[in-house]
């Protein structure tokens, strides 16, 4: 910050200093023979004309100040290095202004004229040109003793430097004075409240950046560092860059340096040495073209190659750069350029400049002359001292331009100078406009207008913020709210040239469209790589993360430095860089891979699958099985085994072992509504069958040993055939009863479970009421307790006559299956929770079948001789 506040601290003293001499040159007691007092001797070029014309412009690039004793009157400074194309820019200024007098639909009957300045890069200078020009110091332009008249200048073209103009606009900008840059590109100079009255023609910083931020992203570098100028224009550039950078999400910055003024190599090569330790590839630099030269200086010592540069408008087109020193390192560089465009007429207007033309009239140095010296190497009479002994030529002002090679006729490309020119005709328009105002109808107090005799500035400046006009070239020229025109850049790439030399060719532009968006347009098949694979180069702080990861940000480092996660089971990513992993849907899964939501696996017992089929044929055998005993049975009805002990229950109870079977197919296959509400329906009330008939039968076996001892006989005809039937109809309507309000109350309906596996969902039935679950099975478990105790206490009954062990040995499997079912149930998630209810029916139906049905199928089939009412009262063989 040290060298702008030097500049700022020198242009307020010598503001002071200015406005103090134009006070006493001004004085109304001074002498009528007083001549003003000038603080510089300014190099200036000036045309009469109805209205004047500023300009400001850098002819000369440095100037050498005296030594100051102030012991004697001030040596005034001196500008040296006169710089072609700066003139170059002075004369189209000069060409715009001639080209619009000869035209007769603009400004008819007003003559257009001009005072052009040379600044001499040097801000004092700068600043005393801009307020000549504003107070008229000169001669020929005081005003007449009634202050009437048109102002000395009505606007100012130029200055082409951010600082000069903020330091001009400053001072101008108090009394409204129109200034159109067309070079200066701070944005700080858009604060329409601090400089009301700036214009230019030419995109601020801040939409530079923009479209250096709109490159990086079309490339994919994300990573990149940052070298500015330490002034007005690199630091503002800095700010806006590290602002813009954010909000756009465009990358990050991995360094960020201030080039110093001045030659400073410990500096440069601190700064070089970071540049070489960084990982990013890419190198943004906005700065001059002394910065660049000592910066490549420390480069090339350094032999830091495989850097990409990015070029401000500033050092683009800087030819000083093109050196085989410095293109092995600098060849491929993008750069942001000021538009290209036509300007016809204007190579053939500069080459008509003559001395003659411009001649000094007593004041100032006549600009002209300096490049005609400076053209020719000549010296116009009378020479300097010892200049003809030397072999000095003179000049006569006749030599031939186009007979020099000199970059000063090069109008191939015009950039600087297409801005200088629609500067001019935006100030000419404006004026157009205001001279047009119909009387009564303007925009000023009493809807008054302008006029010509009465012209002031702030007028103008109506009528400039509204100017819309189109160029030849086919470009429109407005300003917006903050006084800056329609944004508009050239991208330009550096070619290497077989032989050496380099050409810049336009490879793009970036320009803002009606939404005002920055639209990169670029031709990346022009574009030459500086590479080894004449590729663009990666510049990224981490490579991206890809589908089914997110960024994690590396602590205390900078957004675009980051960790690659993966994704969690459950979540996805299906875009690159993606910041958060989004849930999937709650019947959808993440895949593998993380990229994708897949559909989650549904899982139920099915008739598909091994368990699923194991179960089925086991159902399937069991009921075959009852109804192959069923017809056994049936055939050998007649015989004693199959009469003995009510052959009726037996045939019920077959029957209902059959359901019980039957009724394990229920639970294979997806659930539905009607077979979550059948199954555990159909379950129960099949077993109660089963166990009400087994529970009869055994109180019919107690009947009947109780009637056959003395005084017993009574006790059987409570247990004949309709007290049986009505016994297992009551019972097993108990069962239908509990079932029926159960599934009135909260009835059983599928259900997809989520909590078992986060993959699948598995499809079951939910019981709906718990208690209504568990009276069922709680009444079928206290109908096989009470047959289990009833066969127990007949057990030593004779054998052949009874079945009290059969049935305390089936009831013994039925109660072992049905209590180990219960904590294995619980503890069975999914399908297998149904797998282990349907092992339990079949278990426990197989264990009723052949545990009471089984010695009596082997009696009837392999024992017909057993089978006979004798041997099953005991009476043939007392011992068998």
């Amino acid at each position: 910050m040290g060298p702008i506040i030097v500049k700022y601290l020198f242009s307020s003293v010598y503001l002071i200093f200015s406005s103090f001499s134009i006070l006493f040159s001004e004085s109304s007691y001074l002498p009528p023979s007083c001549t003003l007092r000038r603080q510089f001797n300014l190099n200036g070029m000036h045309k009469p004309g109805d209205v004047i014309v500023g300009g400001l412009f850098e002819v000369h690039y440095t100037s050498v100040f005296p030594e100051l004793t102030f012991t004697s009157e001030p040596n005034q400074p001196s500008c040296q290095g006169f710089d072609p194309p700066g003139f170059r820019h002075a004369m189209t200024m000069a060409f715009a202004i001639d080209e619009i007098n000869k035209n007769s639909n603009l400004l008819p009957n007003v003559t257009l004229g001009y005072s052009l300045y040379d600044n001499c890069a040097t801000l004092g200078i700068g600043f005393s040109a801009a307020l000549s020009l504003a107070s008229g110091q000169e001669e020929q332009f005081l005003l007449q003793e009634n202050c009437l008249g048109t102002p000395p200048v009505l606007g100012i073209v130029g200055d082409p430097f951010s600082t000069f103009s903020i330091a001009a606009s400053n001072v101008l900008g108090l009394f409204k004075l129109p200034i159109v840059s067309y070079f200066a590109t701070c944005s700080c100079l858009s604060d329409r409240k601090q400089f009301p009255s700036f214009f230019r023609t030419i995109p601020s910083d801040a939409f530079q950046v923009r479209a250096m931020i709109q490159i990086l992203k079309h490339f994919g570098w994300t990573w990149a560092g940052l070298l500015v100028s330490d002034d007005d224009y690199g630091l503002h550039a800095a700010r806006s860059f590290q602002s813009d950078l954010v909000q756009s999400g465009g990358g990050c910055l991995a360094y960020s340096e201030i080039l110093p003024w001045g030659n400073n190599p410990k500096e440069y090569k601190r700064i070089v040495n970071l540049m070489t330790k960084s990982t990013a590839r890419v190198v943004i630099v906005f700065a001059h073209q002394m910065h660049m030269i000592q910066l490549m200086e420390e480069v090339v010592k350094q032999n830091v190659t495989g850097l990409q540069w990015i070029a401000s408008e500033a050092w683009t087109l800087v030819d000083g750069l093109h050196t085989p020193a410095f293109m092995p390192y600098l060849g491929g560089t993008l750069g942001i350029a000021i538009r290209c465009g036509k300007i016809p007429g204007l190579r053939e207007f500069l080459l008509g400049i003559n001395p003659d033309q411009h001649p000094n009239n007593g004041y100032g140095n006549s600009m002209v002359k300096q490049f005609w010296e400076f053209t020719f190497q000549c010296k116009f009479a009378p020479p300097p001292a010892g200049w003809v002994e030397a072999g000095g030529a003179i000049c006569s002002g006749q030599e031939e331009i186009e007979n020099v090679e000199s970059e000063f006729l090069d109008v191939s490309e015009l950039r600087p100078e297409y801005n200088i020119y629609k500067a001019v005709y935006a100030l000419a328009y404006a004026l157009d406009d205001m001279l047009q105002c119909e009387p009564g109808r303007g925009p000023f107090s009493g809807h008054s207008c302008a006029t010509l005799q009465r012209l002031e500035p702030w007028q103008l400046m109506y009528y400039l913020e509204k100017v819309n006009f189109t160029t030849p070239f086919g470009d429109e020229v407005s300003f917006d709210e903050n006084g800056d025109a329609l944004p508009i850049y050239d991208i330009m790439n550096w070619l290497r040239l077989p032989d050496g030399r380099t050409k810049v060719q336009n490879v793009g532009d970036v320009k803002r469209s009606d939404s005002k968006v920055e639209e990169l347009t670029i031709d990346e098949d022009k574009i030459f790589w500086n590479f080894e694979l004449k590729e663009p180069p990666r510049s990224v702080c981490s490579e991206s993360c890809p589908p089914g990861t997110r960024m994690a940000r590396k602590r205390g480092q900078p957004v675009c430095c980051f960790d690659c996660i993966p994704c969690s089971e459950g979540k996805v990513s299906n875009e690159t860089d993606s910041m958060e992993c989004t849930s999937c849907p709650e019947d959808f899964w993440s895949s593998p891979q993380r990229d994708r939501c897949i559909p989650k696996k549904t899982e139920f017992l099915s008739y598909n699958e091994p368990l699923g089929i194991c179960l089925t044929t086991a159902s399937l055998l069991g009921t075959c099985i009852c109804a192959v005993v069923l017809g056994i049975f049936t055939y050998h009805r007649s015989t004693p085994m199959v009469r003995a002990n009510n052959s009726e229950l037996s045939f019920l109870l077959l029957v209902s072992l059959k359901l019980c079977f039957l009724c394990s197919l229920l639970f294979i296959g997806r659930p539905r509504l009607w077979t979550c509400q059948l199954r555990h329906a159909a379950f129960g009330i099949s077993f109660v069958l089963s166990v009400s008939c087994i529970l009869v039968k055994t109180m019919v076996v107690l009947a009947v040993f109780k009637a056959s001892k003395p005084g017993g006989g009574t006790s059987l005809k409570w247990f004949g055939a309709m007290q049986q039937r009505g016994t297992v109809l009551v019972l097993t309507s108990i069962q239908a009863a509990i079932c029926t309000a159960w599934l009135v109350s909260s009835s059983p309906a599928p259900h997809k479970n989520t909590q078992y596996h986060n993959d699948k969902i598995v499809y079951e039935c939910v019981v709906g009421s718990t208690v209504g679950f568990a009276v069922l099975l709680g009444y079928i478990g206290l109908l096989a307790i009470l047959s289990f105790l009833l066969a127990f206490l007949a057990r030593n009954l004779p054998d052949n006559f009874n079945e009290a062990k059969l049935i305390t040995f089936s009831m013994l499997i039925f109660c072992a299956v049905w209590v180990a079912f219960v904590p294995a149930y619980v503890n069975s998630p999914g399908k297998y929770a149904d797998a282990v209810e349907v092992f339990a029916i079949l278990a426990s139906s197989f264990g009723l079948l052949v545990a009471l049905f089984g010695p009596k199928c082997y009696i009837i089939l392999l024992r017909p001789e057993r089978n006979t009412k004798k041997a099953i009262m005991g009476r043939g063989n007392p011992k068998s």
